[in-house]
């Protein structure tokens, strides 16, 4: 299959969840137009004062995380494939009375789709590096979208969780840790938002990437790396047998002490 195929598979998928992400207690949107923030207190602390910056969040689903930044006084613009995805979002943020822009366009089109404009910090995070065939080109476009002395931040899942299929009820390594050209092929009903959903279009394809080739390929694209941190915690469920502490989920006491989120911020050099 070519890299289109691939894009208009995950793409039917999206499309079809953002309604069901929509009315999720996942994703508690009721909660959010209450004034709650979906952002994590570690990124939070992580990317610091966003108070009169200009934001842009590549991949940002319908939205929620780009709003909860707008809410902290960021200048926010939203972008993502998914045209469902898209319009919930308007229709989000113009309900909860928040000023965003959101833009349809797939990740690689985005120095077009802004009309080559530059961002005081680019984020994405929460599960997003997976759907990208081009770890490279990705951070290219990334500093690409960066002012002089901007910010790139991640918070995305550890690639040490998706050696583990978490369908199944111990922590037994089944998946490739390295790298691989080629996708891997999923094809399940339902969303880790609502497992019980009922769902048409269930194939995906899913790239995994080592933490070294992440750190490589931002840095190769010219940014400097000021850290990478490594958590013990998901934001969601992914495997039965975890524990919720907060608002985060974590293995049992006793389990394999596994380095699962990590977040890297780096910044192009002025």
């Amino acid at each position: 299959m070519s890299a289109d195929a691939w894009f208009e598979a995950n793409r039917r998928r999206w499309d079809e969840r953002v309604p069901i992400h929509y009315r999720s207690s996942f994703y508690d949107v009721a909660g959010f137009l209450a004034g709650a923030s979906s952002l994590e207190p570690h990124e939070l602390a992580e990317v610091g004062d966003v108070g009169g910056k200009s934001l842009l969040h590549l991949q940002c689903h319908f939205g929620l995380d780009t709003l909860s930044w707008a809410r902290l006084g960021a200048r926010v613009t939203g972008l993502d494939f998914s045209g469902e995805g898209i319009r919930a979002a308007r229709e989000l943020a113009a309900e909860a009375d928040i000023s965003a822009e959101f833009v349809e366009a797939n990740l690689y089109d985005a120095p077009a789709a802004l009309a080559g404009r530059a961002f005081d910090i680019v984020y994405t995070g929460k599960g997003a590096l997976i759907w990208l065939p081009d770890l490279d080109r990705w951070a290219e476009v990334v500093a690409g979208l960066l002012a002089p002395g901007g910010l790139c931040y991640v918070l995305d899942m550890h690639p040490v969780g998706y050696l583990f299929d978490e369908r199944e009820p111990v922590l037994d390594p089944c998946f490739r840790y390295f790298s691989v050209p080629e996708p891997r092929r999923w094809d399940e009903p339902g969303s880790y938002a609502d497992p019980d959903a009922a769902t048409r279009y269930n194939e995906s394809y899913e790239w995994s990437y080592t933490i070294g080739s992440v750190v490589t390929a931002i840095a190769r694209a010219g940014l400097v790396v000021e850290f990478l941190h490594e958590f013990d915690h998901t934001v969601y469920r992914a495997f039965p047998f975890m524990r919720r502490e907060g608002r985060v989920w974590k293995l049992p006491a006793g389990s394999a002490d596994l380095p699962l989120m990590f977040s890297i911020r780096a910044r192009k050099p002025v």
